[in-house]
Order: structure tokens, then C-alpha cells, then sequence
């Protein structure tokens, strides 16, 4: 069955926000354990949800940490956050080429609404499933289950894009394709080691995966 539904990811996928999200745990971490933890300890942490990094840290202060690493985070957001090079234009032809689009992100809400206004993606997806939408979010599959639903779309038309880790397993836990993107923070040789069945060094690719012209 032909691919027709893209799931994408979307910090560090569509968004750069990566310079937003280390400022943020740089922030919190240093006010909770000055001088604790690397730049590569946070590189670490992203791409699952906060309260699990911050739980892993500290459980009992979990929360109240979250609660700082978001307000930097709003407050600094539209001065750090950038769109990768060829993602406007490819998201564009998809959808104008009859494409199912969606957000699949382990983020909140507010801030993804944020991240797509500030690059005027927002008008491409009509769905978009965040971390306050489901119980369980990636590795497992209930997010891209449920934004396929609300698509009305089968594993079998639907590839997950996605710069970490946990969008590929979700991808394979959800029995849909996957595409890793080669500019992952986590490095092009971390990213290649998760068997994603295509890797992406322009986000432009996916139009020669999928043969829109």
C-alpha cells in the first residue's frame, strides 16, 4: 500500500529548537546542581518527556524542575527557535500534493503552537497530537495511533519522521515506516544505529521516497 501519511516529529525535526532546549535544562540544572551536568548529559535527555529527564535527576523536586526549565523555555522561545533548511517548502508540497500531515511531539501544546506559528507551519497540519493528548507517549505507539485515527489513516500508508530515538521505536511499535533525519543532535551515527528504514540528509528526500514531483 502506497505511503500517503506522514507523522512528523518536531523539535530538532521540523524546528531547530535545540540551542532553546539545552539553554533551558542549562538553566534549571544549574540552578538545582551547579556545574552537575555536561553539555553532553543534556544532549542526553531530549527527545523523551521532561518530567522523566527531571525524575532521573531528582524525583521528588521532578515537577517543581519542570516548572522552571518552562518558563525559560516560553520566555526565550522565539529568540532561539529557527526552521531547518528545506522544511517549509517540503511540508508545502506535500500537503498541496494531497498528503495526510500530522505533528506527533512529546511537547506541550502551548509550546508546539509557539514553534509552528513563529515558522508559519501551522497552516499545513490539521493534527496534532502532544504530550497532554495521551497517557503514553513515545517509544509507545498511541500517539502516532491516534493521530493515524484522527487522520483516518492504516500503519500501512504511514511513515514516522523523526530526529531521536524514541520516534523511530514509536514508528516501529506502531508497524508504520520510519525516517531519521541526518542532522539529529544525537549524531548521524547514533540515529543510523536505530534502523530507521530511510535516513534523510535534506528533509527535501522525503519527496523522492514518496515520487512527488
Amino acid at each position: 500500500m502506497k505511503i500517503n501519511t506522514l507523522l512528523f516529529d518536531l523539535d530538532g525535526t521540523l524546528i531547530n529548537t535545540n540551542d532553546l532546549i539545552i539553554a533551558s535544562f542549562t538553566h534549571t540544572l544549574g540552578q538545582y546542581y551547579p556545574e552537575k551536568y555536561s553539555r553532553e548529559d543534556i544532549i542526553g535527555f531530549i527527545g523523551e518527556p521532561l518530567v522523566e529527564s527531571f525524575a532521573s535527576v531528582d524525583e521528588e523536586r521532578a515537577e517543581e524542575m519542570v516548572e522552571v526549565y518552562r518558563k525559560h523555555n516560553v520566555e526565550n522561545h522565539d529568540l532561539l527557535v529557527t526552521e531547518y533548511e528545506g522544511v517549509f517548502e517540503t511540508i508545502k508540497t506535500l500537503q498541496e500534493n494531497g498528503f495526510k500531515l500530522a505533528i506527533v511531539t512529546s511537547k506541550m501544546r502551548n509550546t508546539v503552537e509557539m514553534g509552528l506559528k513563529l515558522t508559519n507551519l501551522d497552516q499545513f497540519f490539521d493534527v496534532v497530537v502532544t504530550v497532554d493528548d495521551v497517557e503514553n507517549p513515545k517509544p509507545n505507539p498511541e500517539q502516532l495511533n491516534k493521530a493515524m485515527e484522527q487522520l483516518g489513516s492504516s500503519p500501512e500508508q504511514a511513515m514516522m519522521v523523526g530526529d531521536s530515538q524514541f520516534d523511530i521505536q514509536a514508528g516501529k511499535n506502531a508497524g508504520v515506516k520510519t525516517a531519521a533525519v541526518s542532522w539529529s543532535i544525537k549524531g548521524r551515527d547514533f540515529i543510523e544505529k536505530q534502523n530507521p528504514d530511510y535516513l534523510l540528509e535534506n528533509m527535501a528526500d522525503l519527496l523522492d521516497i514518496l515520487g512527488v514531483k
